[in-house]
């Protein structure tokens, strides 16, 4: 079984850790002012060839792919690498196409893979992409020992057929393999020659935190961490030179800030961060052009079974029961978000399977909390300080439940001391909203990391014996039933409650082309930069 050290799965990446009505204000403000999400501001197209963008904060992480773990960064490492295998560009269903290999085989027990490698392939620093890559590569992955690293974990042989041909062999069934090798954080190609030359003492982590070895579209050239970064079009790309040959990406730590210059029309588009409000705002502004992009982005609520009477299994299930869920997405997530109606997020598996039968319904709450002693009236919402959204939300499910008895505090937590749960739940709250995606489209990736015991994103660490064996299964299987058993098994605890299926909003000017077919399903907050135009 593979082990998982999992990213932060923040979209809003260190977000300021202002409320959320703070954040409203602030975007009335500037509207009254002109400068703001209802300002109307035309936009020329720029004729120099350069896309603007902008990071409303610093990506935090170097841009090197197997470091990387992050949100918004993601723009540099999917642009500037590839990997054997993609997912295609403007689909809401996860869908594997070629990417440095043109075509590939698996075995029937998921541990045996071959590829034919694309020709004609260069990396950036001008040496040509062959099957001596896949290995350094895999090993480059597994040294650094980051995050990602767990993709490649169970590869046990590489072995080259000439120049064009490779076999990966895995210790153990592995269903998820080619959906690691096509992910925004999966594996990506990278120069031998490169990697040798600039190895250093720490497996080229120095060169590459403001260089790059890829054969994507773009080569970084710029990395100043806090400040800006930059791209610049590969002339050599195997694809065709990109339309724009510079793309700038400040950082703009502000979201009113950066939204005043986008609709000034300095920005071209943004693509991570807007709160609701401004979504809102946005989505009803014509002489702009917003995109509400299909996403595994959800809104999850986790119930902590260590804590009062959230130890017993019915008093959890009830608790989940008592959130309106059409609420919170009426109020918070209209126009960019629905209901979720499965266990795993939205697009990942067919509708049919994995379904969450969790009905909104009070009275089983109510009666619940009569029969608890004083002490073990009061709960804790807890939220991310870094996501101003789930304030309100927290706020909405404090309201939600304050009517049945209970008294509801809600309190903002910050990123790391989330992830500081997993293994110590001291200090933690009853429930706990807040965003995540998967690493994979995979159903895999999320079973393991929210619900086994060991799991990344099992903050509270709740385990079912039953759910891992059947996550164990379903690995080795690949099969939509065995994944939907493994949920459906996970659900039953009252420990996770998938409440909102969340687009991935992007707002552009008008004459910026091609932003559906640039956006991938499994890759929030980031486009294939080479398919955009004007």
């Amino acid at each position: 079984m593979n082990s998982h050290i999992l990213r932060p799965v923040n979209p809003f990446v260190r977000r300021t850790t202002a409320a959320a009505a703070v954040v409203a204000a602030l975007s009335l403000a500037l509207t009254a002012c002109g400068g703001g999400a209802g300002s109307s501001s035309a936009s020329t197209a720029p004729k120099d060839h350069v896309l603007h963008l902008s990071f409303l904060q610093d990506p935090g992480q170097p841009p090197d792919p197997d470091i990387y773990y992050a949100g918004q960064g993601l723009i540099l490492t999917t642009n500037a690498y590839e990997g054997l295998l993609a997912y295609k560009g403007g689909t809401a269903t996860p869908t594997l196409e070629p990417s440095l290999a043109t075509s590939w085989t698996a075995s029937k027990d998921n541990k045996v893979y071959t590829f034919d490698l694309r020709k004609n392939v260069t990396f950036h620093d001008g040496t040509p992409f062959t099957s001596a890559a896949v290995k350094a590569s895999f090993d480059r992955r597994r040294n650094v020992n980051q995050g990602p690293a767990y993709m490649v974990s169970d590869v046990a042989s590489v072995v080259t057929d000439g120049d064009y041909k490779v076999t990966v062999t895995l210790k153990e069934s592995n269903s998820a393999f080619l959906s690691y090798l096509a992910a925004a954080y999966g594996p990506k190609m990278m120069s031998p020659t490169g990697l040798k030359a600039h190895a250093g003492k720490d497996f080229d982590q120095k060169y590459l935190s403001t260089h790059d070895l890829g054969t994507g579209p773009y080569t970084i050239t710029k990395a100043a961490v806090g400040s800006d970064y930059q791209m610049k079009a590969y002339p050599k790309y195997w694809g065709g030179e990109p339309y724009y040959t510079t793309v700038e990406l400040p950082v703009i730590d502000n979201t009113s800030s950066q939204q005043v210059q986008f609709n000034s029309g300095s920005l071209a588009a943004i693509l991570h961060d807007l709160p609701s409000s401004a979504i809102t705002s946005y989505l009803s502004k014509k002489q702009y052009k917003s995109y509400t992009q299909s996403s595994m982005i959800s809104e999850y609520l986790y119930a902590n079974p260590h804590n009062g009477a959230l130890k017993d299994q019915a008093f959890r299930q009830a608790l989940l029961k008592a959130v309106d869920i059409d609420a919170i997405v009426k109020q918070v997530y209209f126009g960019h978000g629905t209901k979720a109606t499965q266990v795993y997020p939205s697009n990942m598996m067919p509708t049919q399977y994995a379904t969450q039968n969790i009905s909104y319904d009070t009275s089983a709450l109510k009666a619940a909390v009569a029969s608890l002693p004083a002490s073990e009236r009061t709960i804790t919402v807890g939220y991310d300080s870094s996501q101003p959204d789930n304030q309100v939300i927290s706020n909405l499910i404090s309201a939600q439940l304050a009517p049945l008895g209970l008294t509801v505090k809600v309190q903002s937590y910050p990123t790391s001391q989330i992830f500081g749960w997993i293994g110590n739940q001291k200090g933690a709250p009853d429930l706990l909203a807040t965003l995540g995606w998967p690493d994979t489209p995979s159903p895999y990736t999320w079973a393991h990391i929210s619900f086994d015991a060991t799991g990344g994103l099992n903050y509270f660490g709740c385990s079912s014996p039953s759910a891992t064996s059947a996550i164990a299964k379903a690995l080795g299987t690949g099969t939509p039933e065995d994944f939907s058993t493994a949920a459906q098994l996970a659900s039953a605890t009252g420990c996770w409650l998938n409440m909102v299926n969340v687009t991935d909003f992007m707002v552009a000017q008008p004459w910026l082309k091609g932003m559906a077919d640039a956006h991938v399903v499994d890759a929030p907050n980031t486009l294939l930069l080479s398919k955009l135009s004007q």
